[in-house]
């Protein structure tokens, strides 16, 4: 029975890291539109440069307030910050 659930979270999780990577690719691209370094970002956002750096590569995901402060920062709106095209792979969940 479990077997049978153990892919649809694979696929959730890799869903959820393809995401967080193109979330942290539009906030870098943003962030260069602005020409404000990662230093930068991150003594605004209260954060170490390697905090932040975590963001954008996709390792860490913004809380709310994270995204509204960003994207008010970086003149985006949260639609552009997330708006992803996804490798053309069908996921399936359930």
């Amino acid at each position: 029975m479990y077997v049978k659930y153990f892919k649809p979270l694979c696929d959730i999780k890799l869903f959820m890291k393809q995401v967080a990577k193109a979330v942290g690719e539009n906030l870098k691209q943003a962030r260069k539109l602005k020409k404000l370094s990662q230093a930068e970002v991150a003594k605004r956002m209260n954060m170490t440069q390697q905090q932040y750096s975590r963001f954008e590569n996709g390792r860490f995901e913004l809380n709310y307030s994270q995204i509204l402060e960003l994207c008010d920062m970086l003149e985006i709106s949260p639609n552009e910050l997330f708006s992803v095209e996804l490798e053309k792979k069908s996921y399936k969940f359930f």
